[in-house]
């Protein structure tokens, strides 16, 4: 029940026992105003009765007088007299006629009557002694019967002062009891409003409003400093208590709705930061290995739900591999064929847990919708590059990061291994010959640096060819340019199959090659180099249905730190390939130290 309510029907209820209070009080003012009417009306009665037998016995005085002395005056006198008892007992009988008792009237009659008697034989004796008949006269007014009737007139009037004091007695004490009684009904009325208004007082001010007011502000002050935490009491009754209570709830609802919104702006935040940052470290990598580091750095912090594995394309084998991972994901496969991930055939994000039921990609191991995968596909330029995988970590406690931060995830990596494989590609073509596919002249400098750096580092061996092939100008004027290219063509593919245990191959020249063995000596270089030239000399070119003829090259070898310092080591090589060449080609020299000296 509300307050207003509760304060409502108390008020009504006081103003209830106030009026019965205030009735109470009226009635028992009525009652002594009764009262006093009656005491009032006896003293008048009191007096009528008294004036009534005083004048009777003036009235006898006065007749008497005149029967014994006769004198006129004393008649006129009498006259008045009779006159003025007649008006009072008029008033008597009507004072009597509105409130008196049966009794009493009995009582009042019989002395009227007894007063008429006398009257009748005062006016006997007065009429005789007026015709002189004086004895007569005397006889009737002082015998013994007139003092007789006088006395039981006088009798009848006592016996009715008697009765009316009798009533007026019991009228004055049931007044009286009355006036108590109404006055202590009132006392108890008020009484009873001081209780009632004494208990609304504590009830409301007490139980309904200063303690859950005190429970109330103590909330309060918590939400004020923001400590979303404390719980607003609960409270049965409705009134306006409980509606403020309600107000501090919904206050406090709408505070952790607040709270919750700006921790989600502030995760939002971070996780832009995080993938910007990370963006900007991709498109600062130089190597896949370097985008791998960035990519297993910083996915954990922006999806640290979710373990997972990095694929690229091998487009050789077409199998997706492995790159780099992190959380330990256990439930795909470090290489896979495309065609076993949904999302690689379809070019689109596939989950099949969450809202939409979808069918589980094959290279998942457990075929079911409970490892919680996301296949994120990494294209650029409808070309498929790789594959984002993610699972739902076992010991994941954060929540999972929005599918939309994951494409957007996936989209940036994607991006960065485009630029990757463009900018290799770029290098490719900036370091690279286009005919034979080797290293060009710069790449070899590059190269040639590194190694020697690498070799001395290591206190390893590095040994240097240099390749020509024999009497190639008089070949492409023979066969023509095409067969030319096709020759450097062959040359350079049976070089690039001789070092892929290792070594570095470039075209230096228009017929001249260089290869860099690290880690071999003097003796193996010279070795893996008649393997070379016995290779080259078992080309068999036929071009447009001919054959091209016989094809030789000639070999220089040097070595470091065996034969000369690495400063020295492709002048030394280049004078071994020149004494090859002028000793009749199709050979190799080794150098020889005292000549690399002397070169030096």
């Amino acid at each position: 029940m509300r307050l207003a309510t509760i304060t409502n029907w108390a008020y009504g209820v006081t103003v209830v026992l106030s009026l019965i209070s205030g009735g109470t009080m009226l009635l028992a003012s009525r009652a002594q105003t009764e009262e006093r009417a009656a005491v009032a009306q006896r003293a008048l009665l009191d007096r009528a009765a008294e004036k009534i037998v005083e004048q009777e016995g003036a009235l006898s005085s006065l007749s008497r007088r005149f029967v014994i002395r006769g004198e006129a005056r004393d008649m006129v006198i009498y006259q008045q007299t009779r006159q003025g008892l007649r008006s009072v007992e008029q008033r008597m009988r009507g004072m009597v006629d509105a409130g008196a008792s049966a009794e009493e009237l009995d009582a009042l009659k019989a002395g009227m009557l007894a007063i008429d008697a006398l009257r009748d034989e005062q006016q006997e004796a007065v009429a005789a002694r007026q015709e002189g008949n004086k004895a007569f006269a005397v006889e009737r007014l002082f015998g013994a019967d007139y003092e007789r009737d006088l006395d039981r007139a006088t009798a009848q009037f006592d016996q009715f002062q008697y009765r009316l004091d009798q009533r007026t007695d019991a009228e004055v004490s049931r007044a009286t009891d009355l006036s108590r009684l109404w006055r202590s009904v009132s006392e108890a009325a008020l009484a009873v409003t001081a209780f009632l208004f004494l208990c609304v007082m504590y009830f409301i001010f007490r139980k309904r409003v200063i303690h859950p007011v005190v429970k109330l502000s103590d909330v309060v002050a918590r939400l004020a400093a923001e400590d979303y935490a404390a719980i607003p009491p609960e409270f049965d009754h409705v009134d306006e208590i409980g509606d403020m209570a309600q107000a501090i709830r919904a206050f406090r609802d709408n505070g952790l709705a607040r709270q919750r919104l700006e921790l989600e702006r502030s995760t939002d935040r971070a996780i832009r930061e995080l993938l910007s940052r990370m963006t900007q470290r991709m498109q600062a990598s130089d190597t896949f290995q370097d985008l791998k580091s960035v990519v297993e750095c910083f996915i954990p912090e922006i999806a640290p739900a979710y373990a997972g594995r990095l694929y690229l394309l091998e487009e050789t084998r077409q199998v997706m591999v492995e790159v780099g991972s992190w959380l330990s994901p256990a439930h795909s496969p470090p290489e896979f064929p495309p065609l076993s991930c949904w999302a690689l055939r379809r070019g689109l994000p596939h989950r099949p847990d969450g809202d939409s039921i979808d069918i589980p990609c094959a290279h998942v191991g457990r075929q079911d919708r409970s490892v919680g995968a996301i296949c994120l596909p990494l294209t650029s330029q409808r070309e498929t590059l790789g594959l984002l995988y993610l699972e739902r970590h076992h010991r994941a406690q954060s929540e999972a990061a929005s599918e939309a931060y994951l494409t957007v995830l996936a989209e940036n990596i994607a991006l960065a291994i485009a630029n990757l494989r463009l900018r290799e590609a770029l290098r490719a073509m900036a370091m690279a010959d286009p005919l034979t596919g080797l290293a060009n002249r710069r790449h070899l400098d590059d190269v040639l640096e590194a190694e020697i750096a690498t070799a001395q580092q290591h206190s390893q061996p590095l040994s240097c060819l240099m390749i020509d092939v024999d009497h190639f100008k008089r070949f492409n004027d023979t066969h023509g340019h095409d067969a030319g290219d096709a020759v450097l063509r062959e040359v350079a593919s049976t070089l690039k199959d001789c070092v892929r245990d290792g070594g570095f191959a470039a075209r230096v020249g228009g017929e001249e090659f260089l290869l860099l063995l690290p880690g071999l000596s003097m003796d193996q270089a010279c070795e893996r180099a008649e393997l070379m030239r016995q290779r080259i000399s078992d080309l068999k070119l036929r071009m447009e249905g001919r054959e091209l003829g016989p094809i030789t090259a000639s070999f220089g070898v040097s070595s470091t730190p065996e034969i000369c310092g690495p400063d020295k080591l492709l002048q030394t090589a280049d004078a071994a390939l020149l004494r090859a060449k002028a000793a009749g080609r199709d050979r190799v020299v080794c150098a020889e130290p005292r000549l690399a000296q002397a070169r030096g």
